[in-house]
């Protein structure tokens, strides 16, 4: 019975593709990637007893990623196989399990295999690193589809809507240094008091030129006003993408009142409030 429901919603409530005859069904295409995943592959494999009901916590299933002669170069390099693999067009496809936790937005990829042209397998991985799905991750049309497979709570509508960015606070200095904050909508969940949320800072100088973009993680608890930083990342033009870890320390810090941060804490507290459902979705009452 769990079966026939996990299909059923995969097939009437995941719209976003086609399906073809070997039954993987097509999520989305750009240069490099097609992606797809098999709707009769999804399972819970974990759930939790809560207060009001069962609770998938696991979610398996496989997927599938085609690749043009760009993404087979890219994927190469990104796993380090350009001695395995000399020639990009020897790679067609990968097929892989994952494993989703829904209440953390994380994919894992328990087992990878890549495929020549003949289908035969070049290279296997297994028991991949866990990874939080955010709007840069290459993964996240997987995570939202086989997610809205099992709850149905609208992970891949969110995931494109124009308002899936929200305006948090936005201040321009005397010198016409501006900066603008955005939170994330897909990214949002409460743990108890606290809402989980990415944002993204930006800051262009006087002449409209982006000079800095942080995409942090915050854990913002409501009630109290207070945040702290739980990762970040930082872009510069002279220095690209870097990893602010260790300049992090975990503490929560009080956001003051007049400040164009206390600004977004209003902005969030209110999208809690009018979007309870959403920010409480997957809620194991931890």
């Amino acid at each position: 019975m769990a079966a026939a429901f996990l299909l059923l919603t995969a097939l009437f409530v995941v719209p976003m593709g086609t399906a073809s005859a070997d039954g993987w069904y097509w999520l989305n295409s750009d240069s490099k990637y097609s992606k797809y995943f098999d709707p009769s592959s999804v399972v819970v494999t974990h759930s939790a007893a809560t207060s009001h009901g069962t609770v998938p916590t696991e979610i398996a299933a496989w997927t599938k990623t085609t690749y043009s002669y760009e993404g087979a170069q890219e994927t190469i390099e990104n796993y380090g196989l350009s001695a395995l693999i000399p020639d990009p067009a020897q790679l067609s496809y990968s097929l892989a399990e994952v494993v989703i936790n829904p209440q953390n937005r994380t994919v894992q990829y328990r087992k990878e295999d890549f495929y020549d042209l003949q289908g035969k397998v070049i290279w296997s991985k297994t028991d991949g690193r866990v990874k939080e799905i955010t709007s840069q991750q290459f993964d996240e049309s997987f995570y939202t589809a086989i997610v809205d497979s099992v709850f149905g709570q609208g992970e891949v509508a969110r995931s494109s809507a124009a308002d899936r960015w929200i305006t948090l606070w936005e201040n321009t200095s005397v010198d016409g240094v501006t900066t603008h904050v955005t939170a994330d909508t897909t990214t949002m969940r409460m743990k108890g008091s606290n809402m989980i949320v990415w944002q993204w800072a930006e800051t262009k100088d006087a002449n409209g030129n982006v000079s800095q973009i942080v995409f942090m993680k915050k854990a913002v608890n409501l009630p109290q006003g207070t945040e702290r930083t739980v990762r970040a990342e930082r872009w510069t033009p002279q220095d690209g993408w870097q990893e602010l870890e260790s300049t992090l320390d975990g503490a929560y810090r009080m956001i003051v009142a007049d400040s164009p941060a206390y600004q977004g804490l209003e902005v969030l507290r209110a999208y809690a409030k009018e979007h309870s459902e959403w920010v409480n979705r997957y809620s194991i009452g931890l």
